[in-house]
């Protein structure tokens, strides 16, 4: 089911679960805005260039790396511990800050996003949103995938994020937009919530 009924109701969860979320938010960024000024130089918030429904847009996040991270990304390239695609990772990235590797792990550093899912420019499932030069080097046969929604937590994400083989990403996250559908949303709604509570290190 991805027809209009489903796109128009999702939607409107959407906006419902971002109103939830954001009052979540706001719970959090004063101890985390505190502990994020206090222990490091530099914005609270930042705003990083995503591509959702084939559009660039600005990404919130609670910051946790460095003033200036990603000056610093080139010089580490060769200590990128992803070798079968463009993605980045470093387990021990020395951009992040120390208040930066503990709402890394419990995902707080995400709950800006509830911004960018109740201005409509994520959904709060959906495909990961990457950079444009990550969807530059996508294969051939995932070319279209980055015309979808992205959305803070997908299939993707609740079967093993960062730590799946490149491929495999991409092929979750363009099985959920070929088949969404509400049941299938609720389940990975419901996984990452598991996930966050039980096993912070699986996403």
């Amino acid at each position: 089911m991805s027809g209009p009924a489903y796109r128009y109701t999702k939607r409107i969860l959407d906006i419902l679960g971002s109103i939830v979320g954001l009052a979540i938010f706001a719970l959090f960024y004063l101890p985390v805005g505190l502990l994020i000024k206090l222990t490091s130089p530099g914005p609270i918030l930042v705003s990083l260039e995503r591509i959702s429904e084939g559009q660039t847009f600005r990404l919130y996040k609670f910051r946790s790396m460095i003033q200036n991270a990603h000056t610093l990304r080139p010089a580490l390239f060769a200590q990128n511990e992803r070798s079968d695609g463009p993605f980045f990772k470093m387990k021990h990235d020395p951009r992040l800050t120390r208040v930066g590797k503990l709402i890394r792990k419990f995902r707080v550093d995400e709950l800006p996003q509830f911004i960018n899912v109740f201005r409509g420019e994520l959904s709060l499932v959906g495909p990961r949103p990457h950079e444009q030069e990550e969807i530059d080097q996508y294969p051939a046969a995932y070319h279209s995938l980055h015309l979808a929604r992205a959305g803070i937590t997908g299939l993707s994400q609740v079967s093993g994020a960062s730590s799946l083989p490149y491929l495999r990403e991409l092929e979750l996250d363009q099985y959920y937009v070929k088949n969404q559908n509400f049941w299938l949303d609720a389940k990975i709604i419901f996984r990452t919530i598991f996930i966050l509570f039980f096993d912070p290190t699986a996403v």
